[in-house]
């Protein structure tokens, strides 16, 4: 990893930290879906909208990758191209840990020790196409797609659900990703 990459994570952790103490305190906790099935949930995610943080400001073809590790816990690779189609390709690389009881929605996400951050997954379709996972501060957001688009109808029902969890829909941004060619 690249001394400036390495700077980026320490500045995305940084703000996290800092977004992670920021959530009013008249707000109810951020609620979690009832189950996740690991086995399905693991694969390729693209971020097709996003609360960006500093290294996601200009991300292109955003892809989040997960996959089970033999100690049980969950290897994330994030792929995009910073600055357009044509940019250059970035990765981070992360590790996660599920932290509930079985319900598989709550996970610790390590960009690097011994940084440890909530990743709770708070709404998934019941066939799995689409997901959205959040920062408990409402301070980032991260709507995935197993496809490189979302229907209207299903970005215009996720958009409603978050701000029925008081997130602030103005900071949602779409992440550009070249549609499948027909």
């Amino acid at each position: 990893m690249g001394p400036n990459l390495t700077l980026k994570i320490l500045l995305l952790s940084a703000l996290l930290l800092i977004g992670s103490g920021c959530a009013s305190s008249n707000q109810s906790p951020l609620p979690t879906v009832e189950q996740v099935d690991l086995d399905r949930f693991m694969g390729d995610w693209y971020v097709v909208g996003l609360i960006p943080n500093r290294i996601e400001k200009n991300a292109y073809e955003s892809v989040e990758s997960y996959a089970m590790r033999p100690d049980g816990k969950i290897a994330i690779t994030y792929d995009y191209k910073k600055g357009g189609f044509d940019g250059p390709k970035k990765t981070l690389n992360m590790v996660a840990r599920v932290v509930d009881d079985g319900q598989g929605a709550e996970w610790r996400v390590r960009p690097f020790w011994p940084l440890s951050l909530k990743y709770l997954v708070t709404d998934l379709a019941e066939d799995y196409r689409y997901t959205v996972v959040a920062h408990p501060s409402r301070n980032y957001a991260w709507i995935m797609a197993r496809e490189k688009t979302l229907s209207d109808s299903d970005w215009q029902d996720v958009l409603g659900r978050l701000e029925g969890q008081d997130f602030e829909l103005d900071r949602i941004v779409r992440v550009p990703q070249i549609p499948p060619s027909r």
